[in-house]
């Protein structure tokens, strides 16, 4: 939104400047001397539309470089000795925008056609022509203008560079600290997550292979430490899913319902729209808000179906994923570590989402991604 005000700021300043240089071009016009040529009021035109085209200088700068040239070699042949301010206008806003080879050749061009321009006007004397056109449109002014465009130029792309480079030593570090996080959770935890999983599975056995009844402790000792060991390989897959490895994205999202299906849900993909490429980090979230979904499903929601719609968008991929299970309007299950995980992944790609139950009954998770497509 602040993008979108700093854009009709400098579309004011430009027609501040733009108005401001007609109206000076106006008035040196008025009040100078020009020859009777018969073409006073094209002039006149000629000296208010060359400065009004600096407007649009920043949308077109070539468009407006060739038409404040063709106006001031206009008005010099209408006998206007006026100077070539908004070409010089131009020419910086040409520079700046990096069109410096077209800039330099309708610089010539101008400049050799001034002279000629004061000759029509009636000034017969080739040495008056050359000294009005040198008056009109100053070499020093021009290379001035031209430096000064080029100057600033130059350092908006060295600005952008140090951005850039600061983003991706962030960016490099980020992930230097989540690959490090990872190795401390596996070296830590894994081992003893694993003990007691081998541990607890090993005492269920022994008890059932004797005929023995198995306390209901060491059965939510053995669920527990799978969920666990479920929970870690998830965690460290995500946090060594960076971009040194090959990302799971919407090319993988069929195995994820095709996975759900074989643990006892009944699960449906769907895809509507024309499928285009989509970002990376798009590809990779949606994939994990699948993944989420449909691990909640099977956990908490007590389902015995649930679907998944993929929609492509012309700007946006949108993302459903339905079940049938418990959550009512009035029992409103508390959000989770996933679900939270899921907001934040969405939200920091500028999209929206939206969980809660269903009024038939169920559960459903909407995520709208913004994709920016090439033109």
């Amino acid at each position: 939104m602040s993008e979108g005000r700093f854009h009709v700021r400098a579309g004011v300043r430009d027609w501040l400047i733009a108005v401001g240089v007609a109206a000076a071009l106006l008035v040196t016009g008025l009040s100078g001397q020009h020859s009777a040529t018969g073409f006073g009021l094209l002039g006149y035109v000629l000296l208010a539309v060359g400065g009004l085209a600096l407007a649009a200088g920043r949308r077109a700068p070539v468009a407006v470089l060739v038409a404040t040239g063709l106006c001031a070699v206009g008005y010099q042949a209408a006998g206007f000795d006026v100077a070539a301010v908004a070409f010089l206008f131009a020419v910086y806003a040409a520079m700046r925008a990096g069109h410096r080879i077209i800039t330099v050749v309708v610089s010539v061009a101008v400049l050799a056609s001034l002279p000629l321009a004061a000759l029509v006007s009636g000034l017969h004397d080739t040495g008056e022509a050359f000294a009005q056109a040198r008056g009109a449109l100053q070499i020093a002014w021009l290379i001035a203008a031209g430096t000064a465009g080029e100057a600033l130029r130059q350092a908006e792309q060295r600005a952008d560079e140090a951005e850039r480079t600061r983003e991706e030593t962030a960016r490099r570090r980020a992930d230097e600290e989540r690959l490090h996080i990872a190795r401390e959770l596996h070296d830590s935890l894994t081992h003893q997550i694993s003990v007691i999983k081998v541990q607890s599975e090993a005492a269920v056995h022994v008890a059932r292979k004797r005929g023995e009844p198995v306390p209901a402790a060491l059965l939510a000792i053995r669920e527990a430490g799978r969920e666990a060991s479920r929970e870690l390989r998830a965690t460290l897959e995500v946090l060594r899913d960076d971009d040194t490895t090959p990302p799971h994205g919407l090319d993988h999202v069929t195995e994820l319902v095709e996975r759900a299906g074989k643990s006892g849900l009944e699960a449906t993909l769907t895809i509507g729209g024309q499928r285009h490429a989509v970002p990376t980090a798009v590809g990779r979230t949606a994939y994990r808000v699948v993944q989420e979904s449909l691990t909640n499903i099977a956990r908490h929601a007590d389902a015995g179906t649930a679907s998944v719609h993929i929609d492509y968008r012309p700007d946006t991929l949108a993302i459903r994923i339905d079940d049938d299970g418990k959550a009512t309007p009035d029992s409103a299950p508390e959000p989770g570590i996933g679900l939270l995980g899921m907001r934040e992944r969405v939200t920091a790609l500028g999209g929206r989402l939206r969980a809660g139950p269903r009024s038939e009954g169920g559960f459903t998770v909407q995520v709208e991604l913004p994709v920016e497509r090439a033109s």
